[in-house]
Order: C-alpha cells, then sequence, then structure tokens
C-alpha cells in the first residue's frame, strides 16, 4: 500500500515565498497548467497513480488545495467533490490508447475513462501549519524583524510559530491521521500476495509544504522539531510506502519503476508484430 502525498500547484505567494496558511490564495495560469502535465504525466491506469486504485483521498480547506485535486484528473466529476468547482474539470486521464486497447501510453489525455471511486474527504488535519503572526511574511523578513528585537534565528520545525502553532500540535494532528490511514487503508491489505486483495488501498494526501513534510516525517517516525530535512516544491509529488510488507516499517520510496507497465506494452507489441 502507499500514500501519494501532492502538494499544490504554485500560488503568487509561493512564488515570493510568503508563509501562506490560513490565507486562501488561488493558482496562477502557470500553476494550474503545470498541474495539468503532472496529471498526464502521472495519473492513469498505467502510470504511477492509477484512479481506481484509490481507496481514498484527503485534502486540505484551502482552495488551492482543491483546485489542485480537481487538475489532476482523477475523474473527480462534480457530486463526488464535496465543495462547487474552483472551475473547468478536466477530462479524466486514462493512459494507454483511447480505444481502450492495451497498448503503449500515448502521454495525453486520452478521453473518459471510469476514474476513481475513493471518497473524497476535506479534512482539517492536513490544512497547513498555522503560521500565526508570520502569515503572509517572508522568512527573510521574519528572520530580519527577529534580529532587530533581539531574538535568535528562526527555525520552525523547533520554534513553531508565534500565535500559531507548535511542532507538538502538529504531531499531533499528523499522527491521528497516520493512524487512520493505516487501520482503515493498510492494515488489510500489506502483505498479501499480489492481486489478492481486491478492494482499493492507496490514498492520496493534496495539501500544502510544510505540512506534508512533516506529515512524510512522522510518517516515519521523525521527530519533526529536528527538521526533517525535506523538500516539496509546489505541485511536488511523493510517496510513502513500507519496507518488507510490514506495517511496522514504514518508509519514503525515492523512486519506482511506475512507467515499468507501459515498457512491457511495447515490448510486447513488438513480439505480436514479429509473429505476425
Amino acid at each position: 500500500p502507499r500514500v501519494f502525498i501532492i502538494r499544490h500547484g504554485e500560488t503568487e505567494w509561493s512564488l515570493n515565498g510568503r508563509h501562506t496558511g490560513s490565507s486562501d490564495i488561488p493558482l496562477t495560469a502557470n500553476g494550474e497548467k503545470r498541474i495539468l502535465a503532472t496529471g498526464r504525466a502521472l495519473v492513469g491506469k498505467d502510470r504511477l497513480i492509477i484512479p481506481g486504485n484509490l481507496a481514498h483521498i484527503y485534502v486540505s480547506p484551502r482552495k488551492r488545495a482543491q483546485r489542485t485535486l480537481e487538475l489532476l484528473g482523477l475523474g473527480c466529476q462534480p457530486g463526488v467533490i464535496p465543495w462547487q468547482a474552483h472551475g473547468e474539470l478536466p477530462e479524466t486521464n486514462q493512459g494507454g490508447r483511447a480505444d481502450g486497447g492495451g497498448g503503449r501510453a500515448d502521454g495525453v489525455e486520452a478521453g473518459h475513462a471510469k476514474g476513481t471511486n475513493a471518497l473524497v474527504e476535506v479534512t482539517e488535519a492536513i490544512r497547513e501549519w498555522d503560521y500565526g503572526d508570520y502569515e503572509g511574511v517572508t522568512s527573510k523578513d521574519i528572520q530580519a524583524q527577529r534580529e532587530k528585537d533581539g531574538l535568535p534565528p528562526w527555525d520552525i520545525w523547533r520554534d513553531g510559530c508565534p500565535g500559531g502553532e507548535t511542532p507538538d500540535q502538529i504531531t499531533q494532528r499528523l499522527d491521528e491521521l497516520i493512524a487512520d490511514i493505516r487501520t482503515r487503508f493498510h492494515a488489510h491489505a500489506i502483505g498479501k500476495p499480489k492481486g489478492s486483495v481486491k478492494e482499493p488501498y492507496d490514498v492520496l494526501v493534496v495539501a500544502h509544504g510544510h505540512i506534508l513534510r512533516a506529515f512524510a516525517g512522522r510518517w516515519v517516525g521523525k521527530n519533526i522539531a529536528d527538521n526533517p530535512s525535506l523538500i516539496l516544491d509546489a505541485g511536488g509529488v511523493g510517496t510513502l510506502s513500507y519496507e518488507h510488507h510490514s506495517l511496522k516499517e514504514p518508509a519514503i520510496l525515492l523512486g519506482g519503476a511506475f512507467m515499468s507497465d507501459v515498457v512491457e506494452n511495447v515490448e510486447d507489441e513488438k513480439e505480436q508484430e514479429k509473429k505476425g
């Protein structure tokens, strides 16, 4: 089982480094375009994120995260997403050939597909870190003000945010979410023979930079006050899973051969051509 984490696309504030917690800043046009491209590259029946394999989708209450989910092409149509759509919804990224054949992926949207049956849940558990007094302020300006006030350099992982959340508060809400994921969606499937578990068990989380880095850190039991030392750019995608098919050995997946099925399909086509 896996958890895919996706940070929302580019906003004006992410471009200029302003801390964006509760402020509802929309995606830029370029941010929307990049998320559409991410969906075409990574979402589909022969891609990293297979819509039909998703058991559940957690998304932040902020519109920038919700719009990111809309643009991924998972098949989240009106009536499925629990909010009024924030813009036009793209076609579902099916992958493979548009005629439904088993051929190679052509790298473009291939028409309507069934999409995902996963429940989309908006949850405060994955909203961005509450930056408190530092909302809308850049790191450079924060450090300059702290120096002026005679305070030591700021480290969000160690210090949290004045008027906002502490690392302990972040840890508590993320640990509850992680426990929920493992109990409801992963425990029944992990360690089972491939193909023996029929119901979906992958999970998708669409949220924000600091909270997703903290989530990944807590996934592997790291104390976030020590700084998880992870980077997730706007629109970035990460994968969390387990070692040795064990729920007790959570891990961060640095890379995977998620295009292997496509390569195999191409090889199969070549073999068929030789035989023909």
